[in-house]
C-alpha cells in the first residue's frame, strides 16, 4: 500500500465521505456509521479520523453556509479527493485479492 496508512475506521470514514459526495460532515458521518455498522461512534472520532484524512490529503473541506436548524453555526464539509479515491482502490484491490484466496469448500 502507498504511504498514507489508513486504519479501519478512517477508511470507513473515507467510505463515507465518497457516499456522501460533497456533503459529508461529521454528525451525518457519525450517524451513517452508527446505522452501517450497529457500533457506537462518538462525534469527536470522527472528527479525528476527518482531520487526519485531511492532513493525509486524502479529502478537502471547506465551510458551508450558516443554517436556523444549526443555529446560525457552518458546518464542515469534507470531500474526497483524487488521492483519496486512489487510495480507496488500492485497499479494496488488496482486500478482494485475499478474498480470493480464501479456499472455496468443495
Amino acid at each position: 500500500m502507498s504511504r498514507n496508512y489508513l486504519g479501519e475506521f478512517e477508511e470507513l470514514v473515507l467510505l463515507s465521505v465518497a457516499v456522501n459526495s460533497g456533503e459529508a460532515y461529521a454528525a451525518a458521518i457519525t450517524g451513517e456509521l452508527k446505522e452501517r455498522t450497529g457500533r457506537e461512534v462518538s462525534l469527536s472520532a470522527v472528527h479525528i479520523a476527518l482531520y487526519r484524512l485531511e492532513e493525509k490529503g486524502l479529502v478537502t473541506s471547506q465551510v458551508g453556509g450558516a443554517t436556523a436548524v444549526r443555529g446560525g453555526r457552518r458546518k464542515r464539509l469534507f470531500t474526497m479527493t483524487a488521492a483519496g479515491s486512489a487510495a480507496l482502490t488500492e485497499i479494496r484491490q488488496i482486500r478482494e485479492s485475499y478474498w480470493q484466496l480464501i479456499p472455496r469448500p468443495l
